[in-house]
């Protein structure tokens, strides 16, 4: 606490200087702005700030959490849409068409250029990155079209693009387009931005620090470039006080910048200040919670790390509270969250139940049970039940023009099968019992029907005797994610787990950005407490770069 300042005089001085930032950023007259932010700095409140008193409106991002979170925070005062969302609604509008996402549409084409071109290529790095003059490009949209109205999630985008361009008088009006996690935007979705800007005033938000998604060839250089020159047409400003995070996880993250911009990473960064905010009650948490935690435990034991952190936690507080768990790795995730279940943990919810990225069986029957004829859901479960020599053959002959439906080429045998696939899954769906040639097709579709009946009995079987844990903790709301899926999410106590240079960077000499902007993410999750757990005995990287003093081990 500063000396000889009184609290009371440091508070209101905190929301001044608070309230100053959003007032210049709600008097400037400009029609695009940037604004830089770090975690917790209150983007969410300027953009409700920012929307009163406006009627049609629009707020974009791309991660479903922030879209879910800005839908209530700005209810009533925004549309709410993810990117593909938005485009997928707008092109429907403007063709007149019903459009389709189909998500693994590019990983099926990706698999027909390998047997109709011989190559492998990556058709969303074409489009993110708008190689729009591409051969790769045009076979993309022929095959696409031979599959019928659908997309997946860069492709409409890049469809949307092309149409506005080409129809500039077709561009919509808001009368105010808010973009959020900007720093995480490629080529592609830029494109889609500025050609919004034509006819709406547009207010773009992020934090350079805070990128993760360079695989989608996303670049931090859109956000800097529009906040460091004007020429580009932007006002730029800045969010610094943060009234997520305790004063030591501030300092921390100001640690690890610091530390990392010395090592040489995060060149041509906005510099910005990321500052605590000053507020009586995040004092007191603050004050609750001097220090980080950091521990070394066994892989193995993480999971009784956790069960006995969140019991402390549960004695001290007596009180409702949140919990977020970030893991390096989708199944680093899945086994905590398995061993948690097992342990008695009722209310714990996984981010990571993502689907194999190539198109399955089960994919296709989807499509099939939309559409029975459909060329994209019989190119699918062709693909999984033909032999690979049958399944060239047929694919060769869609690549002909005015080519015969997937349907009619597959032959009448494949035809049965999924018919029989399809009317189990309907039984299925109706909750009719199955017979011995139901089970047969479900094993088929590598679906296990004892897995079925076993899921269905347990929540049948919900016997109170049988509960297991501490019932002071069962229903202890908690996430279990990892570092890319963490993005948009916070929790009262955040565990990082594996904290270990083996799953979080490569080579300590040769850091890269996006490894420090991970941890960054990761560390500036929490509201009141982090806990880092380490599973070997080699001190991590980063917490060398975070002040001694400030960490602690909790277990002892």
């Amino acid at each position: 606490m500063e000396t000889g300042i009184d609290p009371a005089n440091k508070y209101a001085r905190a929301e001044v200087e608070r309230s100053k930032h959003v007032r210049e950023i709600l008097e400037c007259q400009s029609r695009k702005k940037v604004v830089v932010g770090g975690p917790g700095t209150g983007k969410t409140l300027l953009f409700r700030e920012i929307l009163k008193g406006k009627g049609n409106c629009l707020t974009l991002t791309f991660v479903n959490a922030l879209v879910e979170d800005l839908s209530l925070e700005l209810n009533g005062l925004s549309e709410v849409r993810t990117l593909h969302s938005f485009a997928r609604s707008l092109l429907s509008r403007l063709t007149k068409k019903d459009i389709r996402i189909v998500p693994k549409l590019p990983e099926v084409i990706k698999e027909d250029a390998v047997i109709l071109l011989r190559k492998e290529v990556d058709f969303n790095r074409l489009f993110n990155e708008r190689k729009d003059e591409s051969e790769h490009i045009k076979f993309y949209m022929q095959r696409k079209n031979y599959y019928g109205d659908c997309y997946g999630y860069s492709d409409v985008i890049f469809a949307a693009v092309k149409y506005l361009e080409l129809h500039r008088d077709k561009v919509p009006g808001y009368d105010q387009v808010l973009v959020d996690e900007f720093q995480d935007f490629n080529r592609l979705e830029v494109s889609l931005i500025e050609l919004l800007s034509e006819e709406s005033p547009v207010l773009v938000a992020g934090d350079d620090d805070q990128a993760l998604y360079d695989f989608k060839s996303a670049s931090t250089e859109h956000i800097r470039s529009r906040h460091g020159d004007k020429a580009l047409g932007y006002e730029p400003f800045n969010l610094p006080y943060c009234s997520r995070c305790t004063r030591v996880i501030v300092q921390a993250a100001n640690d690890i910048i610091e530390s990392a911009a010395n090592k040489g990473c995060l060149k041509g960064r906005i510099d910005k200040p990321f500052v605590y905010f000053d507020d009586k009650e995040k004092d007191r948490v603050s004050d609750e919670n001097p220090t980080i935690s950091y521990d070394q435990v066994w892989a193995t034991k993480i999971p009784w790390a956790i069960e006995k952190e969140i019991g402390k936690v549960a004695r001290d507080l007596r009180a409702p509270f949140s919990v977020l768990i970030i893991s390096p790795y989708n199944i680093q995730s899945r086994q905590l969250t398995t061993a948690l279940k097992n342990k008695g943990f009722e209310k714990l919810e996984s981010t990571e139940k993502r689907p194999p990225k190539e198109p399955t069986l089960l994919d296709g029957l989807k499509l099939l049970v939309i559409d029975g004829k459909g060329s994209l859901g019989w190119r699918i479960v062709a693909k999984c039940l033909l032999e690979e020599k049958a399944f060239k053959s047929v694919l060769e002959e869609t690549a002909h023009e005015n080519a015969r439906s997937m349907y009619e080429l597959v032959g009448n045998e494949c035809r049965n099968q999924i018919k029989e696939m399809l009317r189990v899954l309907k039984k299925l769906a109706r909750s009719e019992p199955i017979d011995e040639n139901s089970v047969e097709a479900l094993k088929k579709m590598d679906l296990d029907p004892y897995n079925i009946m076993r899921d269905i009995l347990a929540e049948e079987l919900d016997l109170e005797s049988h509960r297991l844990g501490d019932p002071a903790v069962r229903k202890i709301p908690i996430k279990a994610t990892t570092i890319q899926s963490s993005k948009g999410l916070s929790a009262d106590y955040v565990f990082i787990t594996h904290f270990d240079d083996q799953y979080l960077i490569e080579n300590e000499e040769s850091l890269t950005d996006r490894e420090v902007c991970n941890f960054l993410v990761a560390l500036t999750r929490a509201r009141k407490k982090v806990f880092l757990i380490s599973s070997t005995k080699r001190e991590p990287t980063f917490l060398k770069w975070i002040q001694k003093e400030t960490i602690a081990s909790s277990l002892g």
